[in-house]
C-alpha cells in the first residue's frame, strides 16, 4: 500500500487541530553556546511538550483525526518510547483505548509514561517484525487503528508544527536542524520549511551508529541492512520510505555525530539552558558543533526533540 505524505495545508490543519491540547513550546537562547557554535542558535524546547517530547504533536493530530466510529475502536502502535508515550496521552484527551506494543529493553522512563498514561502494553521481541506481528495481532483483536509513529501522514502533519511555529515567532533562518530516526519529524520538517522559508537549508543530525539515513542518501536508495548502535534511543529506527523519498525531494542534509560528542552536548544543554534533554535531542548540537564551519555567522534553528532521560542512568559521572 502506498505511502501518502502530508502536503503543506495538512500542516496548517494539524496546528489548528492540536491547539487546544498541545503546547506552543518555548525557544531558548544562549550566548555561551553561541560564542561556541559560532553562530546564532535558537532552541525549540520540546522537552516541555506534553507527554516531554515533540511526539505528542503527531499523536494528537492522528487521533483528533479520526472518525468517531473509528475512535471509539482504539488506537495502537509500536514503540520504545517517545511515541508510544504521546499516543496514550492523546488518546486520553479524546477517552479512547490505546494499545502499545513494546520491544524488550526499552527505556524504563519512557515505559512508565506509557504506562501512567493509561495505554495497555503489549510486549515484544525486540526486532521490527515482532513489533508488527504483534501490532496486527492487536489489531485483528481489538479493531484499533493503526497510528505508525513516522509514516502515518497525520503523524508528519503533526510533527511539522514544531518547526512551523519556530519559523513563525524566530525567523529567518538561514538553517535549520532536527534529530533522524525513522523520520517523521524530519519529513514534517522538511516539507513545512520548503514553503515559509524556501531559501532556508534544511538539516538532519544522525548518530554514526545508526546512520542508515546519510548511507541511503549516499547511495541514492533506502538502505535496510541495519543493526543500530547508539545511545540516541529515540533514534534506532531504519528511516521509513516515505520519509526517505522526502528527505531526498526537499534536498535535506544528514549531519553525523557520535555518542562522546552527543554526551558532551547533552552535558552543555542542560548547564546552559538549564533544560533536560535526551540524548536524542543533544544530537542536533553536537553535529551542529562537529560541522561549526558550514554555519558560521549564521541564524540557525534547531530543535529539541525531547527530555524524557532515565534519570538513574545518566551517561556521566560526577564531574
Amino acid at each position: 500500500m502506498p505511502h501518502t505524505l502530508p502536503s503543506f495545508d495538512d500542516i496548517l490543519a494539524a496546528a489548528a487541530r492540536i491547539a487546544p491540547h498541545a503546547h506552543t513550546t518555548p525557544v531558548l537562547h544562549s550566548r555561551e553556546l553561541d560564542e561556541l557554535a559560532g553562530c546564532s542558535l535558537f532552541f525549540k524546547a520540546e522537552p516541555l511538550q506534553r507527554s516531554g517530547a515533540f511526539k505528542f504533536r503527531g499523536a494528537c493530530n492522528a487521533v483528533w483525526s479520526l472518525p468517531e466510529a473509528d475512535a471509539r475502536r482504539g488506537v495502537v502502535t509500536h514503540s520504545s518510547g517517545n511515541h508510544g508515550g504521546a499516543l496514550a496521552l492523546a488518546a486520553r484527551t479524546r477517552g479512547i483505548p490505546c494499545h502499545v506494543v513494546v520491544p524488550e529493553g526499552a527505556v524504563a522512563a519512557k515505559l512508565a509514561s506509557i504506562q501512567r498514561y493509561g495505554a495497555t502494553i503489549h510486549r515484544c521481541a525486540p526486532t521490527q517484525a515482532a513489533r508488527e506481528a504483534a501490532c496486527a495481532r492487536v489489531q485483528a483483536e481489538t479493531g484499533a487503528q493503526l497510528i505508525h509513529p513516522f509514516t502515518h501522514p497525520a503523524v508528519i502533519a503533526g510533527q511539522g508544527t514544531a518547526i512551523l511555529e519556530l519559523h513563525n515567532s524566530h525567523g529567518a533562518f538561514d538553517a535549520v536542524m532536527t534529530p533522524v530516526g525513522g523520520g517523521g519529524l524530519s519529513t514534517g520538517t522538511a516539507i513545512a520549511t520548503a514553503r515559509v522559508a524556501p531559501d532556508c537549508r534544511i538539516y538532519a543530525a544522525e548518530p554514526t551508529g545508526a546512520d542508515d539515513t546519510a548511507r541511503s542518501l549516499v547511495a541514492g536508495r533506502r538502505v535496510d541492512a541495519f543493526t543500530p548502535d547508539t545511545i540516541c534511543d529515540g533514534l534506532r529506527t531504519l528511516v521509513g520510505e516515505p520519509n526517505f523519498a522526502a528527505l531526498r525531494q526537499h534536498g535535506v542534509q544528514v549531519l553525523v555525530a557520535d555518542d562522546a560528542e552527543t554526551i558532551s552536548a547533552m552535558r552543555l544543554l542542560w548547564q546552559c539552558l538549564k533544560l533536560v534533554v535526551e540524548p536524542s535531542s543533544a544530537l542536533v548540537l553536537a553535529a551542529l558543533l562537529k560541522h561549526r564551519g558550514r554555519f558560521a555567522g549564521q541564524r540557525v534553528g534547531l530543535v529539541l526533540s525531547g527530555g524524557n532521560v532515565d534519570l538513574d542512568a545518566l551517561p556521566w559521572g560526577p564531574a
